[in-house]
C-alpha cells in the first residue's frame, strides 16, 4: 500500500512555470512506476507523463513535450513534474499515480495500469 500526496499547484500566468511534487509513503517507492495525469472539467483524465521505476525511461504526451520534465528522487520518495511555458489549456487538476512493477524500464501509460492515486492538485493558467 502506498499513499500519494501532490503539492505545488496554483495560479500562474501563461508562459510561467510550476513544479508539482508527489510524495509517496512506504519503503518500496523504488519499485513503483509513476505517472502524472490531468483532468479538466468535462474532459476525460489524460496522461501527461510517466516514468519507470528506474527513472531511465520517460514518456511525455505530445502536448507537453519540450515544456514539462518528469523526474524522481527515490531517496526522498518523491516524483516531480517541472512545468514550463504553461498555457491556458494546461489548466486542470493534476494527479499522481503509482503502480508496483518488477520491470525497471516499464512505462505505464493508461489509468487502469495504476493502482494508487493521489488526491490531485489544481493548476490554473491565466491568459
Amino acid at each position: 500500500q502506498v499513499q500519494l500526496v501532490e503539492s505545488g499547484g496554483g495560479l500562474v500566468q501563461a508562459g510561467g512555470s510550476l513544479r508539482l511534487s508527489c510524495a509517496a509513503s512506504g519503503r518500496t517507492f523504488s519499485t513503483y512506476a509513476m505517472g502524472w495525469f490531468r483532468q479538466a472539467p468535462g474532459k476525460e483524465r489524460e496522461l501527461v507523463a510517466a516514468i519507470s521505476r528506474s527513472g531511465r525511461s520517460t514518456y511525455y504526451a505530445d502536448f507537453v513535450k519540450g515544456r514539462f520534465t518528469n523526474s524522481r528522487d527515490d531517496t526522498e520518495n518523491t516524483v516531480y513534474l517541472q512545468m514550463n511555458l504553461l498555457k491556458p489549456e494546461d489548466t486542470a487538476k493534476y494527479y499522481c499515480a503509482a503502480t508496483e512493477t518488477v520491470a525497471r524500464w516499464s512505462l505505464k501509460t493508461t489509468p487502469n495500469q495504476y493502482d494508487y492515486w493521489g488526491q490531485g492538485t489544481q493548476v490554473t493558467v491565466s491568459s
